[in-house]
């Protein structure tokens, strides 16, 4: 590491600051109360936005039209995302947190606004990508500030919060969002946003103060490579989010595109490679925690796919659920995974952030290669109670992981970082999606004489109860995917096992 990322260090519970530290002083403790709940509400804003809109696309389709491009309500806002969060983390490590965070929370904001007053499809999708814009922003910028604002062994229990804020989103926002859409009207899905997200940004000015920075240690920002970066990243995500979807693998678009994305990788590599303050800096490989990190947070993006995406479609043609119950069946794992995150630190104070991590996804990797051994057709509580079990063994897998490579690098360097960890897991559920897709539609053709995929799945669900041939073919091509996600967690097991350092370079409390 190099000596500015060495000079900012906050020394333990001492008090004791460098005098290269830039990072801002804890608040009282009213007021880092006050900038918690900020973090918060900013948090929700971003968690409770696809699971809210998910559940009025009905309502929106039959009043705006456009269904055969409504994927791009979720597609457009995820890439929008993804790609501007090495961005934000870049320019909260040179300007700061605070505008970062205030400027994110007024693009999202605007968005929503915007999303209100769609009066087409088109229009939709575009301020869809506006507020994902400003969600990049959120995403990565709570995430660091959790960090500068707590100790070490006090970051737990704000990581934990944000945690819940997640798991309750995920919980109640299907639910917020199907009695909007019912009993009020879809626009106000986005409306709600306003006075959540107007009561954030009022906490974040008037109580989260940063020092003021010298204009000669911020440095200059790589605009170019922002621009190079966020132009790759959205025609690579494009180019697997609509192939075989959109178009085939092998059509004219699918090999432009990915023939365009390849291009620009190497113009970003140049471009960084020249730039004196890359967007992303080569450190970010090189270090063996921070690369050991990404690649085990992006394997972990990868296998979320499974549950998140094909388990409710088993629930309801498998076990025969209706949505609402089968939705429980997948939501009881936001109930575990905070839970273990909170309680993560016991067992990482004594056996270290990556032998807790490998611990956990180790687990994982046992409870997800016990799903295709399920009974046919089974009873809801055996699909529940492994998705229990998995949602705490990955709390006890990726808050150590964030929380000790956060505590590897100094306040210049936690935004890159934080955002670079997100960025990875971020693209790997992209990667998921596109490639447990292609192997569930695989296996549903093989099953069906090629007369089937999960679309088709789907619209028998919507029409009447399945026929038993294709309760079958579902129930092995959810396997298949669960069999995928196993194989995911063992590469993140083995990239730990393998890739990461034995014990975390930690610079701001005791080594692990």
């Amino acid at each position: 590491m190099d000596a500015r990322g060495r000079n900012s260090v906050d020394q333990g519970d001492t008090g004791i600051r460098t005098a290269g530290d830039l990072r801002p002083q804890a608040p009282p403790a009213d007021r880092r109360g006050a900038v918690v709940a900020a973090l918060m509400l900013a948090m929700a804003l971003a968690a409770l936005d696809s699971t809210v809109v998910s559940t009025a696309v009905p309502q929106i389709v039959g009043d705006l039209g456009g269904f055969s491009v409504f994927s791009w309500l979720f597609s457009g806002y995820l890439l929008a995302v993804t790609v501007t969060l090495p961005v934000y983390g870049k320019l909260s490590d040179t300007f700061g947190r605070k505008p970062v965070l205030i400027t994110g929370a007024v693009v999202f904001l605007l968005g929503s606004l915007l999303c209100a007053t769609a009066w087409n499809m088109a229009a939709l999708i575009v301020f869809r990508v506006v507020q994902g814009l400003g969600g990049g922003a959120l995403q990565g910028t709570v995430q660091t500030l959790a960090a500068d604002l707590y100790p070490l062994k006090e970051r737990p229990k704000i990581q934990a919060r944000l945690s819940t804020v997640w798991a309750t989103s995920a919980v109640a926002g299907p639910g917020l969002g199907g009695v909007l859409a019912a009993y009020a009207d879809w626009r106000w899905i986005f409306l709600v946003n306003l006075p959540i997200g107007a009561l954030a940004l009022w906490l974040i000015v008037r109580h989260l103060h940063e020092p003021v920075r010298e204009a000669t240690a911020r440095g200059r920002v790589d605009w170019a490579g922002a621009l190079a970066v966020f132009a790759c990243g959205g025609v690579l995500l494009t180019a697997l989010v609509q192939g075989g979807v959109a178009w085939d693998w092998l059509s004219a678009p699918s090999l432009a595109l990915f023939g365009a994305g390849l291009a620009l990788v190497g113009a970003v590599v140049v471009i960084e490679r020249r730039a004196a303050e890359p967007i992303i800096p080569g450190w970010v490989w090189r270090r063996r925690t921070i690369a050991a990190v990404n690649l085990a947070l992006g394997a972990l993006g990868l296998l979320m796919v499974a549950p998140s995406v094909f388990l409710p479609t088993y629930a309801q043609a498998v076990l025969g659920l209706a949505p609402v119950a089968a939705g429980f069946v997948l939501s009881v794992w936001t109930l575990s995974w905070p839970v273990s995150a909170a309680l993560s630190q016991h067992v990482y104070r004594r056996i270290g952030f990556r032998r807790t991590a490998m611990a956990g996804i180790g687990a994982a990797a046992l409870i997800l290669l016990a799903f295709p051994f399920l009974p046919y057709p089974g009873s809801p509580w055996q699909p529940a109670l492994l998705m229990l079990l998995l949602g705490g063994a990955l709390g006890l897998f990726q808050l150590p992981l964030i929380i000790g490579v956060q505590a590897t690098v100094g306040w210049e360097e936690r935004g890159t970082t934080t955002a670079s960890v997100l960025f990875c897991r971020q693209t790997g559920q992209t990667v998921g999606a596109t490639l447990f897709g292609a192997i569930a539609n695989g296996v549903l053709a093989a099953r069906l004489g090629g007369a089937g995929d999960l679309d088709a799945v789907t619209r028998a669900l919507d029409s009447g109860a399945p026929g038993e041939q294709v309760r079958h073919a579902v129930a092995d091509a959810v396997h298949a995917v669960y069999l995928g996600a196993a194989c995911a967690a063992v590469l993140a097991f083995l990239v730990l096992l393998f890739v990461a350092p034995k014990r975390f370079p930690v610079l701001d409390g005791p080594a692990d």
